[in-house]
């Protein structure tokens, strides 16, 4: 079974958003055929834009749950809605063992999918991560793996 993982942006610029499903499309129907198991903690923007392709294209979902408060960390109902319907579709559940969402559990969740995958895919903008976890801490950690990391994002193009 192929693996394929996701660390990315919890919010993409709206003149980036087809890019971003047009390379997260190809990335998943590029991975040669045969079972495909998709790994990511469904956080809003490409956790779940990836996770809803990779469903749609027939992969199991991993769904990597960095805290035991994961769910506090979603701005309304409806986004919290959105990660309980694709948790529920998720064909396994990794839970970590932090109480709380911190910077180290989200770190230590994208470090699972790094771990696991055997490629991950990066919205990422290519700038330093935030904070510890974000998008520039796990591409490096990945790509310290030797793991090949496909980024998707268009040059030129500013993140809120």
């Amino acid at each position: 079974m192929k693996r394929i993982g996701v660390t990315g942006h919890r919010s993409i610029p709206q003149e980036l958003h087809a890019h971003v499903l047009e390379g997260l499309r190809a990335a998943l129907c590029g991975h040669g055929g045969g079972s495909l198991e998709a790994l990511s903690s469904l956080a809003v923007g490409a956790d779940q834009l990836f996770a809803d392709l990779a469903l749609a294209h027939g992969a199991e979902l991993t769904a990597v749950i960095p805290s035991g408060d994961y769910e506090a960390g979603f701005a309304d109902e409806a986004e919290l809605e959105r990660y309980r319907a694709l948790k529920a579709r998720a064909a396994r559940e990794v839970r970590l063992d932090f109480p709380h969402s911190t910077d180290e559990a989200y770190y230590a969740a994208g470090a699972y999918i790094a771990d696991h995958c055997d490629r991950l895919l990066a919205v990422w903008d290519g700038r330093p991560a935030r904070g510890l976890g974000g998008t520039g801490d796990i591409v490096t950690y990945a790509r310290s793996l030797g793991r090949p990391v496909t980024v998707i994002w268009r040059d030129g193009v500013e993140r809120g």
